[in-house]
């Protein structure tokens, strides 16, 4: 049985809020996400979405500065 991830084979960590560009997990969660319990990746899961657009909008202001 795999695994559910959200990798989106976009790997480039943001330098400020440390965050993957492409799935929104931190390097410590893309590091251990085998290891995480069914709960513990449904958690992280649910917060990506809101992960990837903060990301997101730092980029954009970033590029405005």
């Amino acid at each position: 049985m795999s695994i559910e991830t959200p990798c989106t084979k976009v790997c480039a960590v943001d330098p400020v809020t440390r965050l993957c560009i492409g799935c929104g997990r931190t390097l410590d969660e893309i590091a251990r996400w085998s290891a995480f319990t069914d709960g513990e990746r449904a958690r992280i899961m649910t917060e990506l979405t809101r992960r990837r657009a903060w990301t997101a909008g730092h980029q954009f202001m970033a590029k405005l500065s």
